[in-house]
């Protein structure tokens, strides 16, 4: 391709309007999520608990925004005064739920039209990072690490709130925290946050903005089309493991046991049992 042609094109993906048809997308595949996490009784729960269905299905697709006011000290529910944008997440909500002979469901888990969702979820989410990292570097100009954090709150707050979303559907699941085993979407935002923070803050990436933006887009939808397709879930588990083993301590226990000098026996019991 023409290099001022790839750039006319980024620069293109970068001006994208979310509303309506990405909102859409996004709203679709947040009520699959809360629908398969609901399992064999979701029919029966949709219709005894509505109410508790449809405020864990609008946390799950507002989290981002009200993770990141919360932080910022600005009003959690701001995200919740745009209107239009309410009214399509309620009725993809109702679609998904509620239609009859589960019709509005299983068009929506028919697999291409979920590629085609997950693709433009996956460009949702690049803005998302985007303008948190911009949102956070307006605030505060020199704190990278609260951009990166809003950011990765901005493009994967449902994988947050997952612990809350739970909650109001009367489900108590405590190890069910992001902080413990991060899902491949919140690693990828804390990468893309990085990178944007680079881009924006100085002078390493020397690419023209939309290029970067572009870039960042093509991962996320690249990846997530080899996690349906493919089943590649997480690309970063290897380089992880290696990371540990080099600097978490990994190499130097498996040394240690090798030459004997592991924890022994007597340290692992519980000291309660030796009392």
């Amino acid at each position: 391709m023409d290099p001022e042609a790839f750039l006319d094109l980024a620069n293109q993906v970068t001006k994208l309007k979310m509303f309506p048809y990405f909102d859409i997308a996004h709203s679709v595949l947040c009520a699959l999520h809360v629908r398969e996490d609901l399992g064999p009784g979701a029919h029966a729960f949709s219709r005894k608990h509505p109410l508790s269905c449809w405020l864990s299905t609008m946390l799950v697709i507002f989290a981002g925004g009200m993770l990141c006011n919360g932080l910022l000290g600005e009003p959690i529910l701001a995200p919740l005064k745009n209107t239009p944008q309410l009214a399509v997440a309620t009725i993809v909500w109702y679609l998904v739920f509620y239609t009859p002979f589960d019709i509005g469901y299983k068009a929506a888990k028919f697999l291409p039209v979920k590629i085609v969702c997950s693709g433009m979820k996956e460009v949702y989410r690049c803005k998302k990072v985007y303008d948190g990292v911009t949102h956070a570097a307006k605030l505060y100009p020199n704190a990278y690490l609260i951009m990166i954090l809003i950011g990765t709150l901005k493009g994967n707050g449902a994988g947050f709130t997952k612990l809350l979303e739970r909650l109001i559907r009367g489900v108590w699941t405590p190890t069910a925290m992001e902080f413990m085993q991060p899902s491949f979407p919140t690693k990828a935002c804390i990468v893309a946050s990085i990178i944007f923070v680079l881009d924006k803050k100085t002078d390493l990436i020397s690419a023209p903005h939309a290029l970067v933006y572009f870039g960042i887009v093509i991962f996320f939808v690249y990846f997530k089309l080899s996690s349906i397709l493919l089943g590649i879930h997480d690309p970063f588990v290897p380089f992880e493991n290696l990371f540990c083993a080099l600097f978490m301590g990994g190499i130097w226990d498996s040394l240690a046991k090798v030459l004997g000098r592991g924890p022994s026996k007597d340290e692992n019991k519980d000291p309660k049992k030796t009392n």
